[in-house]
């Protein structure tokens, strides 16, 4: 979908900061909201949909009010609410119901250690099917703008680019982040790299490229 998480080529966003001592949570309550989403997603009544999709389908002006990790609780919030994990009274009083559902098996460190460490990969080894396009091959990025989950990016459809190297065949995203349906069309990722000025106009650095990792449905032949 072409929305407002899309963001690669916008103008008037402002400067990316580079921190040298960066940090991956600047307060505790994100390392919390960070740990939460870890500690519920791997577990059924909570995974409806894939949680980047829930991102994308956050209204544009919520989506660029919220700090990142305030969009962690406001999807985790929504996702125990839906699933009756939680109610609203719990949720208004800050107090947990004896009475309500739960999650079973109870969730423990042991069992989200042992989820975490079975997460199915999306590679898939076992699917033995022929490669479309070829290392060194000039292809176009197509020019879709499906209403569901891509990752194919605005900036880069309908562009030109060359394949660099071929990963192997995994599970199409586009099939499975909507509602956790089983994958139907695994197919061969690639990194295709693209110029600057492909991409950005003779204005940008000649030297520049980009590069992404590709489903082989995002591409066609040049």
């Amino acid at each position: 979908m072409n929305g407002i998480h899309d963001m690669g080529g916008m103008q008037d966003m402002g400067p990316i900061e580079v921190r040298e001592d960066e940090r991956p949570f600047h307060a505790e309550w994100e390392a919390r909201a960070w740990g939460l989403i870890r500690a519920t997603g791997p577990f059924g009544p909570t995974r409806r949909r894939n949680f980047r999709y829930e991102h994308e389908i956050l209204p544009p002006a919520q989506y660029l009010q919220m700090q990142y990790y305030e969009r962690f609780i406001k999807l985790l919030v929504d996702r125990l609410l839906e699933a009756k994990l939680l109610t609203q009274a719990e949720l208004d009083s800050g107090r947990a119901d004896p009475a309500s559902p739960k999650f079973t098996p109870r969730v423990t460190p042991a069992n989200i250690a042992e989820q975490l460490a079975r997460r199915r990969s999306l590679r898939r080894d076992d699917v033995k099917i022929g490669s479309k396009f070829k290392v060194g091959q000039r292809v176009r990025a197509r020019n879709i703008n499906p209403v569901g989950h891509t990752r194919l990016p605005r900036y880069m459809r309908g562009h030109l680019g060359t394949v660099m190297s071929d990963h192997g065949v995994f599970d199409f995203q586009d099939t499975d982040a909507q509602g956790y349906t089983l994958p139907d069309r695994p197919q061969h990722v690639y990194t295709v790299s693209f110029t600057a000025r492909e991409l950005w106009g003779d204005t940008a650095n000649p030297k520049d490229t980009m590069h992404a990792e590709l489903w082989e449905d995002y591409l066609e032949r040049a």
